[in-house]
């Protein structure tokens, strides 16, 4: 009986000193077994998610579980609001990515509780009390901009005839032109509501730009980026880099995920 019970609390002994040191009965780490696979992506304004499909793509098949947000693009607080939603669906840790104006988006929404890190692709990164006019104005346009001022209703939109050449250079005549015809506007009102947290000063940050993006000027994206200490990738792509290099974009998330897992 005396050996029975010296052998149970060995095994017990075992199994306590296997958990302290990190490791389960099946080899893995805790840290592998809370691994990050959620990821969020918000989009960007004069676009939609679909054009994140490639992403979407890369990211599935390596297992991580991915949501894209089709945020109205109607306010900042809206869309805000349309982050949260999808972030608080999430059963755990998310990596949530913003493009362009969903940079702005993500800067606030980012100190969502579930959030362990921001990527940023070709994305404002305001800092609190900052609005994206005054980002988008930090740094003189590019000749292929084709931001339109907002119209008699106070919505902006994008030029037509610099649509494929400002906003989505590397894609298809076919693709841009379809892009164009879903792009829809945005409020000006909302370019200017300033943010009032700043989640990239307490989360790990990543951020992406593209040396051909002729919607954000490179100098701004790269100007916050320094200031948040990001850890930067630059690609040579379009505005919409990640439908351009899906695979690059797709390796920077999964850095930032495997990253914060450790």
């Amino acid at each position: 009986m005396k050996s029975k019970r010296l052998t149970k609390w060995c095994r017990l002994l075992v199994l306590l000193m296997a958990i302290a040191s990190g490791f389960t009965l099946t080899g893995k780490t805790y840290a592998q077994a809370l691994k990050v696979k959620n990821v969020v992506i918000v989009h960007g304004a004069f676009a939609d998610a679909s054009g994140w499909q490639g992403v979407y793509r890369e990211l599935t098949q390596k297992g991580y579980n991915v949501t894209l947000v089709q945020n109205p693009c109607t306010s900042l607080k809206e869309d805000v609001n349309a982050t949260n939603f999808a972030i608080d669906k999430m059963d755990g840790p998310v990596i949530l990515v913003g493009h362009s104006w969903g940079g702005t988006v993500i800067t606030q929404a980012g100190v969502h509780p579930k959030v362990a890190a921001l990527v940023y692709v070709n994305a404002f990164q305001p800092e609190v009390g900052e609005n994206t006019v005054k980002l988008a104005s930090s740094a003189p346009p590019k000749p292929e901009n084709g931001l339109l001022p907002p119209d008699e209703k106070g919505n902006v939109y994008y030029s037509k005839e610099k649509f494929h050449a400002g906003f989505c250079a590397d894609v298809s005549d076919e693709t841009a032109e379809f892009m164009f015809a879903s792009s829809g506007f945005i409020p000006a009102e909302a370019f200017g509501t300033p943010v009032t947290e700043a989640a990239w000063k307490s989360k790990p940050t990543y951020g992406i730009s593209s040396e051909d993006d002729k919607s954000i000027n490179p100098v701004i994206t790269m100007n916050g980026y320094k200031r948040s200490n990001s850890i930067v990738t630059r690609l040579k792509g379009s505005h919409v880099v990640f439908m351009s290099h899906p695979q690059e974009v797709a390796a920077v998330i999964m850095a930032a995920a495997q990253q914060v897992s450790k």
